[in-house]
């Protein structure tokens, strides 16, 4: 009875001490922290066990492992929305309609995309590996067409030797109603403050594609220009750098699976799982320029091929 006794007083005086919405607080936060700790061991478990598994693995099982990691077959959510990108691409000649969807006619996936060109939309813009190509060009045409001190004072201007219109970027971009070099840099659709286009300028400047020895910042190529469209966009609607990252290594896994595949093996040869490797670290001119991924290949030899790449064209 004394026991009793005791537990009560103690319970009484631990709730004049510690009021009844605080104690319930402690015990959903635990309940959280609980969750969050095994979370945490899980996805260190399953990445220590794809590592395993790859020392075992032949290249094709490899490939295939891998493959799930770098460009899932459920695709990629993107962190920006469509919002009214579309219509805006299309109402300022970016973009011909028409034109596009003859591009992705034999692209079922892809057209049906063509929606968000003609609606305002809140769907956050996704990848995967059906729909690439219809997302590397609706990028392209957005970095193509906006307003951008990269494009009008940047290394476009630097290198281009009096006509910006001889890069694969412009003279290859043939989807849109009005001739490209009057597209160029032309309309405001995404306008950024001074601050922003800094921002913009140090992403662009480290984060590079496997087709080229260029970083973003100059964007010579569609895939260059797609992804100047997306840093833009994403650093409008208040994306974390840390994310914009990861969303510009996603689309760079899609548009190139084979370079980023290898280099996936490339790191789990190092046991380092592919959800470990800092998106920017692999975005790095080490890693993802043509010369980094040279490297990279020629230490990686024994990866099969996994299909096509993207090609600098429309």
């Amino acid at each position: 009875m004394k026991i009793i006794r005791l537990k009560t007083r103690y319970r009484k005086a631990l709730l004049k001490t510690v009021p009844l919405w605080f104690a319930i607080l402690l015990t959903f936060e635990s309940s959280v922290l609980v969750g969050a700790a095994e979370y945490y061991i899980m996805k260190k478990n399953f990445n220590n066990s794809i590592i395993e598994l790859s020392k075992t693995a032949t290249s094709e099982e490899l490939i295939q492992i891998l493959k799930q990691e770098v460009i899932p077959q459920k695709g990629y959510a993107l962190a920006v929305k469509w919002n009214d990108i579309g219509k805006l691409l299309l109402s300022t000649g970016a973009i011909d309609k028409k034109a596009f969807e003859e591009a992705f006619l034999n692209e079922p996936i892809a057209l049906k995309h063509m929606w968000h060109l003609e609606n305002d939309s809140k769907d956050n813009m996704a990848i995967n590996e059906q729909d690439s190509r219809f997302m590397v060009n609706t990028l392209w045409a957005l970095g193509l067409v906006n307003k951008s001190k990269i494009l009008d004072e940047g290394s476009m201007q630097k290198y281009a030797g009096g006509d910006v219109m001889n890069f694969a970027s412009t003279g290859g971009w043939s989807l849109g109603v009005k001739p490209t070099s009057e597209l160029y840099s032309s309309a405001g659709i995404i306008e950024l403050s001074d601050k922003q286009e800094r921002i913009v300028e140090k992403i662009a400047s480290s984060v590079y594609r496997p087709c080229c020895g260029n970083h973003t910042e100059f964007p010579d190529c569609n895939h260059g220009m797609a992804a100047l469209g997306y840093i833009q966009l994403a650093v409008k609607q208040g994306i974390s750098e840390k994310r914009i990252y990861q969303d510009l290594l996603a689309l760079n896994s899609f548009w190139f699976p084979q370079n980023y595949v290898e280099l996936a093996a490339y790191f789990q040869k190092q046991n380092k799982a592919w959800k470990e490797v800092d998106p920017k670290l692999a975005l790095s001119n080490e890693y993802s320029s043509a010369q980094g991924m040279q490297k990279v290949r020629e230490s990686m030899r024994s990866i099969p091929s996994i299909g096509p790449q993207g090609g600098c064209g429309a």
